[in-house]
């Protein structure tokens, strides 16, 4: 574990408990957790340790609101997790491109698709707040393994940042989910990406496994009381969450590229 104060281990664990809330409601929480860690930690601490810590945190905290969902509320596990897989095979294939492509270059395209996502969103009021009166076709869920799948996994392993809000508005959208049932989805999902991610880490010794540990506990509470919340609230409270989160996120990919 890096030596740091005692104030800013408390400060990283407050950021592991919101971002594990944010996370379980409707993803995005990476952006709180990793801008958190990559801020506390000493600076000669290698990226990569603070990515490796970061996912370390993130899945248990991921596990724990996937679990809350699937007691409280109906998601075809078979279809999340065959998802899932083709997820951890895109993120691995986005992480072996990113070593050679510069990121700079997509984050743009990236935010006018957000731009896009949100105002599809809020034109569209009615958008995820029932679920399909029909189950899934085999079709739509082949899309949804591609898209959500291959698709998102790849940007996971490529750039990462509002991994678990994309996965939310695919599913939503492709598989005709509501948003809560989507946020669960997503969540099972997000365990095979994270645990693909954390793996590697894990083999490149990147991982702060005390600290994690610690900041851990913290996001698994708000990773459970994030998926309360999310049932509790319904459909339309995601929605609210979800566009405050995608213009967070595109605030935060503007100021990379154009102010910091």
């Amino acid at each position: 574990m890096p030596d740091i104060s005692l104030t800013t281990v408390v400060v990283l664990c407050l950021a592991a408990l919101a971002a594990g809330w944010i996370d379980a409601v409707v993803g995005g929480g990476g952006l709180l957790l990793l801008p958190a860690l990559l801020l506390g930690l000493p600076g000669s601490t290698p990226a990569a340790h603070a990515l490796g810590t970061n996912k370390a945190v993130a899945i248990v905290g991921t596990t724990g609101a996937a679990v809350t969902y699937v007691r409280k509320t109906p998601v075809d596990v078979s279809t999340a997790v065959r998802i899932g897989l083709a997820a951890l095979a895109g993120s691995m294939g986005g992480a072996f491109f990113a070593a050679g492509m510069s990121t700079e270059v997509l984050k743009p395209v990236i935010m006018v698709v957000l731009l896009a996502v949100a105002a599809f969103v809020i034109l569209r009021p009615a958008f995820g707040t029932a679920p399909s009166a029909e189950p899934a076709s085999p079709k739509r869920i082949l899309a949804a393994i591609g898209l959500a799948g291959l698709g998102i996994g790849f940007y996971d392993g490529l750039i990462g940042p509002g991994t678990g809000t994309f996965l939310v508005l695919a599913l939503t959208a492709v598989l005709h989910l509501d948003l809560v049932s989507a946020s669960a989805t997503a969540k099972i999902v997000n365990c095979c990406t994270n645990a693909g991610a954390l793996a590697m880490f894990a083999w490149q010794g990147a991982v702060m496994w005390q600290l994690a540990g610690l900041m851990a506990v913290f996001n698994l509470a708000g990773g459970m009381f994030g998926a309360h919340t999310a049932l509790k609230k319904g459909a339309g409270f995601v929605r609210v969450v979800l566009l405050t989160t995608v213009f967070g996120l595109v605030v935060k990919m503007a100021y990379e590229q154009w102010l910091a």
